[in-house]
């Protein structure tokens, strides 16, 4: 009876993902996984052997490594080489094709998209573009870059987390039948059969053996760049279809345009141009300062010398102070700037280390405030809050341009550069009506970004020299050299412990985890090897039971979560490719490939719903460019499996 238990409670969790939208993913599968361990189809340590298992470990650290390179700037750099010069939709979808396939190969996709939203958004305000026009291929150029490596997808690092618990079960049979062999303990037993039975008895034990040998060999984990021999040429044409073809099919939603471009609160802010920033020898026009999204340049501070209007043929010298008057969305984006800080306050932190205990809050003075009647100089901050004023609002007036001058006023909105715990020290002030901090502003580490980028290139040669060299059960074990990587990182001050495990997404890690636990409830309960009979039955020919298993998994994905299909379809494609008599090898690709090429819902990947609010997308969106795409890449990875078979 287990395997059908198994059966209904596996659909039923797949109906509820389905259907019951309010039920958290990774609830649902701890609940069926405690359910099937509780019925006794596996024990309790079968169960939660997915919790160490090194595919989950890998993951959470690369989602650190991903944060240290958010944190120390290096996406921002990457943002600026990649989209800075493109004038046009088309520009920027090349070179968003070319970077995005490139780092999504060794970058976790989810990871990826995160950090490629914003920059995608920002260039899309400042060229008055809908972001409509290029967010889904970023999603799902990422998602193609994934399947390139082992590390670009979580869906391959469950695949082949599956495929070693596979293989150490295969294993650990194996050395308990060479041992029982060895040891004689067989044929003591044989002895008290007749010659007949003992010659077959033992002739079934050296057909296991074989049958075990060549098993190890077929359900090896796979190599760093295993995948990438299908997986590769999948990216490739994919990209062309979807650039070439693919791209006239997706919206062009104006009104994102206007939301982009919303003024809200506008402040007065002064930044002031150090010796080392790259803007330093450029015109206001190369410097990118001329047409910024809810920014404008009024005023250039030169020693004695006042420049109003600028001109952009004007030239940014060291020491200058810039005046704009703006959004803080876009404040925040030239806080980002290495070597442009803040100068409304001589107290402001223009040390990179002592800058990091510092983020952007925004605070309404009070009428009881002691800052009332006097100027943002006289004020004094640093000595009375800790903190230093950044830029000022005051709605529906007209600011001087010498922000040091503004006589504060009740009501008057400072952004403000504070302390951790600025908020949590004067929420209940009576000098502030309310306090907030500013999402997003927290400071980058430019001065790291060369170890932390070092570090990741580092990690990356490691595993796929490893993996050239067959030591991946070794020094080059993938969650060991993630770990390693993570570990220089915090020791080179890259990025703290702390931001390391904030970082990691605990409900995708529990879900892989329990997921991984209901494909080992498959295989111990014999579900799977059910699945796979009836399915053998009907379909004989190789080839159409390739056909078959990628297919179906295609169409789970696009329903329920990718990584759990992954791990619950592995055991059960398996079974049909030893049932079949066929090479388990390219059903376990297929597999790894089906489930991490989802195109066609927004549910089917997390990269397609991380785009579809900011996009403005609706599902029928992900249809029309998704489904044409989808049966492109299957069909080109389906003739490049069927010649492994």
């Amino acid at each position: 009876m287990h395997p059908w238990i198994t059966l209904v409670i596996t659909v039923t969790l797949f109906l509820t993902l389905m259907f019951g939208k309010k039920v958290p993913l990774d609830f649902l599968f701890l609940g069926g996984l405690m359910l099937v361990t509780f019925l006794g189809i596996i024990t309790p340590e079968q169960a939660f052997s997915g919790f160490s298992n090194p595919a989950v470990l890998t993951i959470g650290a690369l989602l650190a490594l991903a944060s240290g390179l958010r944190k120390c700037g290096v996406i921002d750099w990457l943002g600026e080489k990649i989209l800075g010069s493109a004038k046009s939709e088309k520009s920027a979808m090349a070179r968003l094709a070319l970077a995005i396939l490139t780092a999504s190969a060794f970058l976790l996709n989810t990871a990826l998209v995160a950090m490629s939203v914003p920059m995608v958004l920002d260039w899309c305000r400042k060229r008055n573009i809908s972001p409509s026009k290029l967010l889904i291929p970023v999603s799902y150029l990422a998602i193609l870059g994934g399947v390139c490596t082992l590390i670009g997808t979580s869906t391959t690092l469950v695949v082949q987390a599956q495929l070693t618990q596979q293989y150490t079960l295969k294993k650990e049979r194996l050395v308990k039948l060479e041992t029982d062999i060895r040891e004689a303990s067989v044929r003591d037993t044989l002895a008290t059969a007749n010659n007949s039975d003992s010659n077959a008895k033992e002739q079934n034990l050296q057909d296991e053996i074989s049958q075990l040998r060549k098993s190890l060999e077929d359900l090896k984990p796979m190599g760093f760049l295993e995948i990438g021999s299908v997986g590769f040429p999948c990216a490739i044409v994919g990209s062309i279809f979807l650039l070439v073809i693919g791209v006239k099919s997706l919206p062009d939603r104006r009104e994102l345009i206007q939301q982009l471009g919303d003024q809200r609160r506008e402040y007065l802010v002064e930044m002031m141009v150090q010796s080392n920033c790259r803007l330093v020898g450029k015109t206001v026009e190369a410097a990118g300062l001329r047409n910024l999204p809810g920014l404008f340049l009024i005023e250039i501070d030169r020693g004695e010398d006042i420049i109003t209007p600028v001109s952009p043929a004007e030239t940014i010298a060291a020491a200058d102070r810039l005046i704009f008057t703006g959004v803080v969305e876009t404040i925040i984006d030239l806080e980002q700037i290495p070597g442009l800080v803040p100068a409304a306050d001589r107290a402001y932190e223009l040390q990179p280390n002592k800058r990091q205990q510092r983020h952007l809050t925004e605070a309404v003075l009070s009428r009881s405030s002691p800052l009332i009647g006097q100027t943002i100089r006289e004020a004094n901050f640093r000595k009375l809050y800790s903190a230093a004023v950044v830029a000022v609002h005051r709605n529906g007036a007209r600011l001087p341009s010498k922000i040091g001058s503004i006589r504060l006023q009740p009501g008057d909105t400072l952004l403000l550069q504070t302390r951790n715990r600025f908020v949590e020290m004067f929420r209940n002030s009576r000098d502030f009506f309310l306090i907030s901090n500013v999402e997003g502003s927290e400071p980058r580490q430019h001065h790291k970004a060369l170890w932390a980028g070092l570090i990741v290139v580092g990690m990356v040669l490691w595993m796929a020299l490893g993996s050239l060299l067959g030591a991946g059960d070794s020094w080059a074990n993938p969650p060991v050299a993630a770990f390693v990587a993570v570990m220089f990182m915090a020791a080179s001050r890259c990025i703290r412990f702390s931001e390391a495990r904030n970082s990691v997404d605990i409900q995708l890690l529990l879900t892989i985890a329990c997921a991984l636990g209901m494909g080992e409830a498959m295989q111990e309960s014999g579900a799977a090897e059910l699945l796979a009979t009836t399915i053998t039955e009907w379909i004989s020919s190789p080839i159409l039971l390739l056909i078959t298993v990628y297919v179906l998994t295609m169409i789970m994905t696009e329903m329920v979560s990718n990584n759990a299909i992954a791990a619950i379809m592995i055991p059960i494609a398996i079974s049909i490719a030893i049932s079949s008599g066929s090479n388990p090898r390219p059903f376990i690709l297929a597999i790894a490939l089906a489930a991490s090429l989802a195109f066609v819902t927004p549910i089917g990947y997390q990269t397609n719903l991380m785009v579809m609010g900011p996009g403005g997308y609706r599902p029928v969106d992900f249809v029309k460019t998704g489904l044409p795409l989808s049966l492109v890449v299957a069909t080109t990875a389906l003739l490049l499996l069927s010649r492994q078979l």
